[in-house]
């Protein structure tokens, strides 16, 4: 028996192969399924497996394609009601994988179709020895039972039985391959470990320590990150079954010209992954920027209209190529086009260019003190009760789309995050709702910290 890892980074998902001598299964894929082609290949293994533990909420997974070029069987739960030819899964269902026997137990909680796969290699032992449990238990933490506010009470009870009477029944040593890592916004606060054992999660997970249901409960309905707006989309695009990736719109190269004809249809938007420092100097007006360096596919699943045809403009065309892999992660299937010759071309036709003022800490404080400024903190709740700048109001950067008629366009605002990325993310977003007087806290509190330390 052979398991091997695969992780894709910002979405922070993991992906793996169960593989004998000769075949092997993939269990929760990425949508951009080439690796696992490549790496069966290369290991000399046919994959005649794809294992689904759940409909993913947080990326689009790859079943669909991976099943089309590999003709390999998907196994879902039964209770997800895929709309697409698969082999229905419920609880004491028993599969064999060469030496391995795979039985399913329903795991229910983060998702209410949600199952988990026990192996036993069975030509060591007859003791589970390996649990892909998807969502259900991470490194450190538990999958959130919020995804489906109204049932968020009835999830978290599903989850406590999952775990505390199934999962953590399992023995000790058996090993846990959780679908995600740290920074996923699956679970609450996962370690930076990918993988662990049951008996060290027994013993270590924060979120397992306590018994009491009640407790338990409450854990995990109260003070949840945000859930972003794809989360819901994800899960049904997972159900109905997701075009392969060779299906969607090409990119076109756009000229300048070209790029202002598509921008008077309303059905497109520009989506400029640039740093923040390049966005602010100068970008295309009623842009989107969304930093390529920061967690770029959450935050455009999140924001994008997902019914837009997208026009990405980028550092170069193979950046511009690699974005469109993390939309498509997240279920933005539209992005046609990309800005050939950048801003430079762009200004150099003469077309219109807006910019983001960037302040440093010792700027905000003059600013303060010469007029009435408003301090917009962008990041998430938790971060923002862990310490922020005084008088800062906390607007989480996404929450601007709605939240910015709070707001008086009259006075300066100035916007902040970690680190500047998150901000100017809010700052495009304004920028769209008509505001002018903006300026960006370069640096974030990141910064800011090591200037009041000065």
């Amino acid at each position: 028996m052979l398991i091997k890892h695969y992780y894709v980074e910002k979405i922070a998902h993991s992906s793996y192969i169960l593989a004998g001598s000769e075949t092997c299964a993939v269990i929760d894929p990425s949508r951009d399924v080439d690796l696992y082609i490549r790496e069966a290949r290369r290991l000399n293994f046919k994959i005649t497996h794809i294992l689904e533990t759940h409909l993913h909420a947080d990326f689009i997974s790859g079943h669909i394609e991976l099943a089309q070029l590999t003709g390999a069987k998907i196994y879902m739960p039964e209770s997800a009601k895929a709309q697409f030819e698969h082999i229905p899964m419920k609880e004491g269902d028993i599969f064999e994988l060469e030496d391995m026997k795979l039985q399913v137990i329903e795991t229910p909680g983060h998702t209410p179709e949600h199952i988990s796969y026990v192996v036993t290699d069975t030509s060591r032992g007859v003791d589970p020895v390996a649990a892909f449990v998807g969502d259900t238990l991470f490194v450190g933490d538990v999958g959130r039972p919020d995804l489906f506010p109204e049932r968020a009470d009835e999830l978290a009870r599903r989850l406590y039985d999952s775990l505390f009477n199934k999962l953590l029944k399992l023995p000790d040593f058996c090993e846990v391959y959780p679908a995600h890592g740290a920074g996923s916004l699956c679970g609450k606060s996962m370690g930076a470990k990918y993988t662990s054992t049951i008996g060290y999660e027994k013993k270590y997970n924060a979120s397992l320590q306590t018994t009491d249901i009640e407790e338990f409960v409450k854990l995990l309905t109260n003070d949840m990150p945000g859930v972003p707006d794809h989360f819901g989309r994800s899960s049904l695009l997972n159900a109905i079954g997701p075009k392969p990736i060779s299906q969607l719109p090409k990119i076109r190269l756009l000229k300048p010209e070209e790029v202002v004809l598509e921008m008077e249809q309303e059905d497109t938007i520009i989506v400029d992954v640039r740093s923040y420092q390049a966005f602010g100097g100068l970008h295309i007006p009623m842009s989107y920027n969304l930093d390529y360096t920061g967690n770029l596919p959450t935050f455009a699943g999140w924001i994008l209209p997902p019914d837009k045809n997208i026009i990405l403009v980028a550092e170069n065309y193979e950046m511009a190529l690699e974005t469109a892999i993390w939309l498509y992660r997240v279920g933005l299937d539209n992005v046609t086009g990309y800005l050939i010759g950048g801003l430079h071309d762009w200004a150099a036709k003469g077309y219109a260019v807006s910019r983001i003022m960037q302040v440093s800490p010792s700027d905000y404080e003059k600013m303060k003190d010469e007029e009435e400024v408003i301090l917009i903190d962008g990041r998430d709740k938790t971060a923002y009760n862990a310490g922020h700048i005084d008088k800062a109001i906390n607007i989480p950067s996404p929450d601007l789309r709605t939240r910015w008629q709070e707001l008086d366009q009259s006075k300066s605002i100035v916007v902040i995050c970690n680190s500047g990325v998150r901000s100017s993310v809010g700052i495009s977003i304004l920028k769209q709702k008509g505001f002018e007087k903006l300026y960006n806290l370069a640096g974030g509190m990141q910064g800011y910290e090591r200037f009041i330390k000065m």
